[in-house]
């Protein structure tokens, strides 16, 4: 009969083989054989302006990034795509979250692109503000669009500031334009700040509702009611037709009680489906009829002018407040300054003019 040692645990282990190493030198080879070196701006510039969606991917990178060393470089590339860009027609879509955006888009992309459309789609989604993380899945819910050759989807994080994206979004709209893209899609967050910011950046501002989620009156805001050129009423199948009906009806009635707008244009309501496709041809119809009329009054010449003067000083803005809080006598300042509000030592405006004194001189 076989003994047994009494001390020894049950948990202890037989000596094992000794473990290969972890990284691997051959491959480290390989990836180094292998992998691109980060192209130059000529590079980029130039696959940009042959349609090549690796470099227009790679140049809207430098513009997203917060790398200072990456500013110079994205700079000279939208300065070299401007002269190519302004030849699309860019559309602002937004509803409340659970309205079926990512689907209408994907629905309304693959219309487009059967109409010989190259469509490009922006999707702002938003960042934690908690752990600043984005999930970015925009494109798993576009799963057949994604695949469309003529089109191309960009997911890009809303970040900490309203401005940034937004000035970013503009800025990818110039370098998609420049890769020929002709309708640039930009979908935002869902209703709120971020509207007023890709208003100002697009031709048509579309906004989505759905029926059967309350008073259809109580979903009426004028603000975001004033900037749509259309309302359109999604998930109009099944049960919920008759009910997208009636929402048709009352929101018809509520955009007659509003002024009427400098494009001499009247927003119109529609419904639609974007599970069976019906409507979204009617969509389409409305944006082109409205890019009819504007084109002919020019105040779609005169918009497009009146936004790049707005994001001039948007930028003017933007420029101020970072050098103002990256200024060391500020950056030293400020924490003293903070700490003295929160005591009631000094109000907050007595320290905000302090701290500005300090700035000017």
């Amino acid at each position: 009969m076989k003994k047994t040692n009494p001390n020894k645990s049950a948990l202890s282990e037989k000596e094992g083989v000794p473990q290969p190493e972890f990284i691997s030198d051959l491959v480290v080879k390989n990836i180094k054989q292998f992998r691109k070196i980060q192209p130059s701006s000529d590079e980029l510039i130039d696959g940009i302006l042959k349609g090549n969606i690796s470099d227009l991917s790679r140049a809207i990178t430098l513009v997203e990034s917060t790398n200072p060393d990456h500013l110079n470089k994205a700079n000279e590339i939208i300065a070299a795509c401007l002269p190519h860009s302004n030849e699309s027609i860019r559309i602002g879509i937004t509803g409340v979250p659970g309205v079926g955006k990512s689907t209408f888009i994907e629905a309304f992309g693959k219309h487009l692109t059967s109409l010989g459309k190259k469509v490009a789609v922006l999707a702002v989604d938003p960042s934690s503000t908690i752990s600043h993380g984005s999930i970015l899945g925009d494109k798993t819910r576009m799963e057949e669009l994604v695949k469309d050759k003529n089109a191309y989807i960009r997911p890009s994080a809303s970040g900490e500031t309203l401005g940034g994206v937004a000035r970013k979004t503009r800025e990818t709209i110039i370098l998609c334009e420049a890769a020929g893209f002709d309708t640039i899609i930009i979908e935002t967050v869902g209703v709120g700040q971020s509207e007023t910011a890709v208003h100002s950046m697009v031709d048509f501002f579309l906004l989505l509702k759905i029926s059967g989620a309350g008073d259809e009156l109580q979903g009426i805001k004028r603000g975001i009611m004033e900037m749509a050129d259309a309302i359109v009423i999604n998930k109009a199948d099944g049960d919920n037709i008759k009910r997208a009906k009636l929402a048709k009806t009352e929101f018809n009635r509520a955009l007659h009680l509003f002024p009427a707008k400098k494009s001499g244009w009247m927003p119109t309501v529609s419904t639609c489906s974007a599970i069976t496709k019906e409507g979204i041809d009617a969509v389409w119809k409305i944006i082109s009829d409205y890019l009819e009329l504007t084109q002919s009054n020019t105040y779609f010449q005169d918009k497009r002018k009146e936004q790049n003067q707005y994001w001039m000083m948007e930028t003017i803005n933007e420029q101020l407040k970072n050098h103002f809080y990256n200024h060391p006598e500020i950056i030293h300042l400020l924490d003293k300054k903070k700490k003295s509000v929160q005591n009631n030592e000094i109000s907050p405006f007595a320290a905000a003019l302090e701290l500005l004194s300090t700035y000017y001189k």
